[in-house]
């Protein structure tokens, strides 16, 4: 079982080896081929997902547009929360832009860790907690910082830079894709002018 996912779950509480064990053993794995749909609109999101390679896309249609909401990097972890947490049909798409391997855990087997791992509730909260900081953030961001501030935002992470296409990039911070290469040509010259 990977150390990776072993210290993910190790964020969210303090766990003993054998508790690790236990809990991650109930992950399956698979490979994702890139452009494969991990989820799509109408199904429900019955797994938590945690990357070990490659990378993630949540994303949304509307008028034959996508949006991007979420990327998912290795040693992350993927969900899309109402859905899994409701048991309703998603509105949204989660796809592998490239070959990918991952771990899963079904809600059922969720639900049987919470009978048999007495910390499983707390990790479990800790992890809710942190989903919905970062959605907070991102959405905040969206209503509040300009279009310029978000993309300095994605230049702190330079792995979106590497993996994500552009046209994705715009999406998730809420431009067209002329926009942004506006905006990174902007930003570009006021570097070059320091």
């Amino acid at each position: 079982m990977t150390t990776h996912l072993k210290s993910f779950l190790s964020t969210y509480a303090k766990l003993s080896e054998p508790e690790l064990e236990a809990i991650a053993c109930q992950f399956g794995l698979k490979k994702a081929k890139k452009n494969t749909f991990l989820l799509k609109e109408g199904e429900t999101c019955k797994d938590l997902i945690f990357v070990e390679k490659g990378c993630l896309r949540l994303f949304f249609t509307k008028d034959e547009v996508e949006t991007s909401v979420w990327f998912a990097f290795p040693y992350s972890s993927a969900i899309e929360i109402y859905s899994f947490i409701s048991e309703a049909p998603t509105n949204y798409f989660l796809q592998a832009i490239e070959d990918s391997e991952i771990y899963f855990l079904s809600k059922t087997q969720l639900n049987k860790l919470y009978q048999t791992q007495s910390k499983m509730q707390e990790m479990m909260r800790n992890f809710w907690e942190d989903v919905i900081l970062n959605l907070l953030k991102k959405f905040t961001a969206l209503q509040t910082d300009s279009a310029e501030n978000r993309y300095l935002d994605l230049l702190q992470t330079p792995t979106y830079l590497a993996k994500i296409p552009q046209k994705y990039l715009a999406s998730f911070i809420g431009v067209t894709p002329t926009s942004f290469s506006r905006i990174r040509r902007k930003v570009a010259i006021k570097h070059k002018s320091k």
